[in-house]
C-alpha cells in the first residue's frame, strides 16, 4: 500500500470548523504511542525509511514506511500488521540487533470526508498541532489521483500546501 499524506501544522478549531462545513464524519479518537528502532544493517535517517511498534487503545501493530517518493509529499510505501504484544515485538526486534531510537506520543481526532480522504489533528507530545490529510493508492504508479485529491483537500480546509511538512514526528522532536 502506497500512503499519500501531506502534513501542516494548524490551530484544530479552525479546521474542525471547515471539517464540519464539508461534511466530514468524526469516525475516531486515538491515543497513540510509537516507538521507533533503528537497524543493526543501514541507517534508516540516510535511507528515509522507519520501523515502529505502535500502542492505541490497548493494540498493537508494528510498521514499515519505505522512503518518500517525490519532494512535495509524504508519499511512501507503508505496511503494517497488527501484533498480539507490543512487548514481545520490541523483544524479537532488540533480539536481532534493532535499537530503540525514540517514543513520539500523540492524541488523535480522525475524520471522513465522502471522497475517501482522511484528515486527522494531531496533538503530539512536544510538538504541538498538526493536520494530516491522506489518501491510499495501491501501487507506486497509482499516486496521481490521490496526490490531487490530499491537495485539493488542504485547500478546502483553508490549508497550503507550501507550509507541508515532510519530516515525521519523530525527525521533529529529535533531529
Amino acid at each position: 500500500m502506497i500512503e499519500v499524506e501531506v502534513k501542516v501544522r494548524a490551530p484544530h478549531d479552525t479546521v474542525k470548523e471547515r471539517l464540519e462545513q464539508l461534511g466530514a464524519e468524526r469516525i475516531a479518537d486515538k491515543t497513540q504511542e510509537d516507538t521507533y528502532f533503528a537497524a543493526p544493517h543501514r541507517d534508516f535517517a540516510e535511507t528515509d525509511e522507519a520501523l515502529r511498534v505502535r500502542r492505541q487503545n490497548g493494540e498493537a501493530r508494528i510498521t514499515y514506511k519505505g522512503p518518500k517518493m517525490d519532494g512535495e509529499t509524504k508519499t511512501r510505501e507503508e505496511h503494517e500488521t497488527e501484533v498480539g504484544d507490543a512487548e514481545a515485538a520490541r523483544a524479537v526486534f532488540e533480539s536481532l540487533g534493532f535499537e530503540e531510537f525514540g517514543t513520539v506520543s500523540k492524541d488523535r481526532r480522525v475524520y471522513s470526508l465522502d471522497d475517501g480522504t482522511t484528515v486527522t489533528l494531531d496533538s503530539v507530545e512536544g510538538l504541538g498541532n498538526f493536520v494530516e490529510v491522506e489518501r491510499e493508492a495501491e501501487a507506486a504508479n497509482d499516486v496521481d489521483e490521490p496526490r490531487t485529491l490530499v491537495l485539493e483537500t488542504l485547500e478546502r480546509l483553508g490549508l497550503d500546501a507550501d507550509d507541508g511538512i515532510r519530516e515525521s514526528y519523530l525527525e521533529l522532536l529529535y533531529g
